[in-house]
């Protein structure tokens, strides 16, 4: 897979989030890779808009996947495995149904279950550059 980079400042993320969707029509499980605050939730907003999202997407840090809906009404999963501890607590909630679905799933803190992703997600990594400006390699 080809390696793209982009530096934006947050007010740019749509370009970033048309780009990203435009590059892997086919795929629907990405991972994102970074730092505490460094614009994951604010990415997979930018996708959800993107994608059509009828509500505002928000981080799923205690309750692990949020669900929304577009326009269409087809789902978006987001999840958020910062307080994941094992893979197996990831599986109890139906993580495999979840990415089996066909259906876009966003992912934060994917290292804490990489072991168990069966399938090449793509990745997404966000560098902090400074207060307005990231770098994204997808």
């Amino acid at each position: 897979m080809q390696t793209h980079e982009a530096d934006v400042t947050l007010d740019q993320l749509h370009k970033v989030a048309t780009q990203i969707l435009s590059t892997y029509p086919q795929h629907r499980v990405f991972c994102f890779n970074g730092e505490m605050g460094a614009g994951k939730t604010t990415l997979i907003k930018a996708l959800c808009k993107s994608l059509g999202v009828k509500n505002i997407p928000s981080s799923p840090t205690f309750a692990i996947v949020n669900e929304y809906w577009t326009h269409q009404n087809e789902p978006v999963y987001h999840f958020d495995f910062y307080r994941i501890e094992r893979p197996e607590e990831a599986v109890a909630i139906g993580l495999f149904e979840y990415l089996d679905s066909g259906h876009y799933c966003f992912i934060e803190w994917p290292e804490n279950i990489e072991a168990i992703l069966d399938e090449e997600p793509v990745k997404i990594t966000i560098e902090r550059l400074d207060d307005l400006t990231r770098k994204f390699t997808f």
